[in-house]
């Protein structure tokens, strides 16, 4: 019920609104709201209590889906768990959000969770990258903080079209590249979105110039995230009017970065690059095959942008249950109201629904087969668990009352955190003609 209030009894007395003063709390009962870096405030005098990292409620063990997760793969997963508490810390500690993302890659390197975005032969845990495992991560990364959840993905989307011109055949970047991602010691960026090139990569109109066994590359990108932070962009551009990418270090001559304010926070700007000088071993590919490297590392990482959406969802759905359960009105808990039942059994099942598409997508693409069947799983992977997340969340916002909208808790944060994931990697919209169009050929 869209207009419902679940914390205003319908026979109450019209002026009584029990949670519309968010101030009515005192500060040490507002802040178990907060248990870990989800609502995160950066800079001196900002620190958070002690106590938090304890409140971290559980990853749920009935989370996995054992029909399509092999045994080989649950140490992944445990491995993700083991390493939330350490990231929080982390991440509290931080400066700003730029300085806890730089650390948490250099845990998640030394914990050897980077192992998973790369093939065996550049450091990686398997023989090829498992897009299972990088869901198994992403979500309970997701579930910690999205910060966290950032940190891991963007190593593995930063970085994958090396891997994946390597399996072509050409190597050399991977080679300088690869290895000190996966330590954690080498910050990744995936830049390929311009300002008049979003949904249609056609429209990309950064240049690279060959001038004898160099490239000058010359143009500019939006919305990249670890922009200001990335010692390595694999950046798409048009060399002899055909898509190309190459590996550039993020200290390069002439390459400069504007921050960009979106929402959740993170590190994310333009990248201009004027008269930038790549040399030709750092092409990534083949000349050319920019446009095939840039769809295919979407393909495979599309599908693990639902399973982020699942982890962020789960820990809506955590503190919605846990709130209704100690939040008294009336005389009773919340969690007694018939229309609170509803709302946390309608969350609860857009959930599992969206996690069984995510995880039969990962296992299909993990085990090879049709490519137009395999992106059309992944499509429906991504719009279903990314728009049931979004509806997860905010049906938590809206359990929480006004406590729900208070920047510095763990569902307003994640609000604002969730938007994004409906855009980015195939936009909600264009996934929803992906899978027509599959289905109408």
């Amino acid at each position: 019920e869209p207009d419902a209030e679940p914390d205003a009894e319908p026979d109450a007395e019209p002026d009584a609104e029990p949670d519309a003063e968010p101030d009515a709390e005192p500060d040490a009962e507002r802040n178990h709201t907060r248990p870990d870096g989800l609502g995160t405030s950066y800079g001196p005098g900002k620190t958070r209590p002690q106590r938090e990292r304890d409140m971290l409620p559980p990853f749920p063990a009935a989370a996995l889906e054992p029909a399509f997760v092999p045994a080989s793969h649950l140490a992944d997963a445990d491995a993700a768990l083991a390493v939330r508490d350490d990231a929080i810390a982390i991440e509290q500690a931080a400066s700003d959000p730029s300085d806890g993302l730089v650390r948490l890659v250099r845990l998640l390197g030394e914990r050897g969770l980077l192992e998973l975005v790369t093939d065996a032969r550049f450091g990686g845990r398997r023989e090829r990258v498992s897009v299972t495992s990088l869901c198994l991560v992403r979500e309970r990364l997701g579930h910690a903080s999205p910060l966290v959840e950032l940190a891991f993905a963007m190593q593995g989307l930063g970085s994958y079209p090396m891997t994946l011109a390597a399996e072509q055949g050409s190597a050399t970047a991977a080679e300088r590249w690869l290895p000190p991602v996966v330590r954690g010691e080498a910050v990744a960026a995936f830049a390929l979105t311009e300002p008049e090139a979003g949904t249609d990569l056609g429209g990309i109109r950064a240049q690279a110039t060959r001038e004898g066994h160099d490239y000058v590359i010359d143009g500019q990108k939006c919305f990249i995230s670890n922009a200001g932070i990335a010692d390595v962009y694999v950046v798409f551009a048009r060399a002899r009017d055909r898509l190309s990418a190459f590996a550039v270090p993020g200290d390069a001559p002439g390459l400069h970065v504007k921050p960009q304010r979106v929402l959740g926070g993170h590190p994310i700007g333009e990248v201009h690059f004027e008269g930038v000088r790549v040399h030709e071993s750092m092409r990534v590919g083949e000349e050319g095959r920019g446009m095939s490297l840039a769809l295919g590392t979407l393909h495979r990482f599309r599908t693990t942008v639902g399973a982020a959406a699942l982890g962020f969802a789960q820990r809506a759905l955590d503190e919605a249950v846990a709130h209704v359960r100690a939040r008294r009105q009336f005389g009773a808990p919340l969690a007694e109201l018939a229309i609170v039942q509803a709302k946390i059994g309608d969350m609860a099942c857009a959930l599992e629904g969206a996690r069984l598409l995510v995880y039969r997508a990962a296992a299909a693409l993990d085990a090879g087969g049709d490519r137009d069947e395999l992106a059309r799983k992944g499509s429906m992977a991504k719009l279903v668990a990314t728009e049931a997340a979004q509806r997860v969340i905010d049906d938590a916002v809206q359990l929480h009352g006004g406590r729900g909208v208070c920047t510095d808790g763990v569902v307003a944060r994640l609000y604002e955190e969730i938007r994004a994931l409906r855009i980015y990697e195939g936009t909600s919209d264009v996934q929803r003609l992906l899978v027509a169009r599959a289905l109408l050929r």
